[in-house]
């Protein structure tokens, strides 16, 4: 699933070609919002709101989309022919450019002064102009008990942190992912970490927390079979409750704890 970073930088790419125009074509391809038409309508900003994205709109409307698993926006010359394909979900365009979402998990119209009621639930967003590391701490320590690495993807307790982030946070502060959040030494230096990997790569084409772009050098354990830093076995194993199992990475040498 797509991280928080990706995320901001489709919001960014979003709102430089959408906002500020009228729209002269919006096509829902989803049954919810078949029949809504926001042609003419001009876009006042597109924000993300952790891996959630926000689409403005003129007249209290935004368009909330969720890219799940597949999902993606592609921003293509307004002169394009309309794709046809199967996967689109949603079509925004103006006079200049034409937004396309292909395979988006969530797609529908709300109210935007009722935003709340789709993004409302998530804790403190890391790359939110609004961050609060306060608050983000506040809600990780609700549940001492919970494992560090189920708890720092709860997106109810900090916004934008997947899979790729907590296994590389958790590898270079040292911690094993079934550590319960209440015994993780420094808690506030490692949520920091993790807002600065994700400051450092939301520009950026290629994920990194290793400080070098190349393929098999980019991160630390994730989705590795050795240690990058001491060559010993990466483990591998499921992590979360029932429906919410993700695949975690560490090097218990480097994260002792006998997770």
């Amino acid at each position: 699933m797509p991280e928080g970073d990706v995320v901001w930088a489709a919001a960014r790419r979003l709102h430089e070609a959408l906002a500020g125009r009228p729209l002269t074509l919006s096509d829902f391809r989803v049954p919810r919002a078949a029949t809504a038409d926001l042609t003419g309508r001009t876009v006042r900003e597109v924000a993300s709101r952790g891996k959630h994205l926000l689409t403005r709109v003129e007249g209290d409307l935004t368009v909330h989309t969720h890219l799940r698993m597949d999902g993606s926006w592609r921003i293509r010359p307004a002169s394009a022919p309309v794709p046809r394909d199967h996967r689109v979900r949603l079509v925004l365009a103006n006079a200049e450019w034409q937004a396309v979402g292909y395979s988006l998990g969530i797609v529908e119209l709300v109210r935007t002064s009722r935003e709340d009621q789709v993004v409302g639930h998530l804790g403190p967003d890391l790359l939110g102009p609004d961050w609060d590391p306060a608050e983000a701490l506040r809600r990780l320590r609700e549940a001492p008990e919970a494992a560090i690495g189920e708890a720092l993807l709860d997106q109810t307790r900090l916004a934008g942190m997947g899979n790729l982030y907590k296994a590389e946070t958790l590898f270079l502060r040292g911690v094993d992912p079934w550590r319960p959040v209440g015994t993780v030494p420094d808690l506030e230096g490692l949520v920091e970490l993790a807002r600065r990997l994700l400051d450092a790569n939301k520009e950026r084409v290629d994920q990194s927390t290793t400080g070098t772009g190349r393929a098999g050098q980019n991160t630390w354990v994730y989705g590795r079979r050795t240690c990058r830093r001491c060559g010993g076995r990466v483990r591998r194993a499921e992590q979360g409750g029932q429906a919410q199992e993700r695949i975690t990475f560490w090097c218990p040498a480097c994260q002792p704890g006998g997770g």
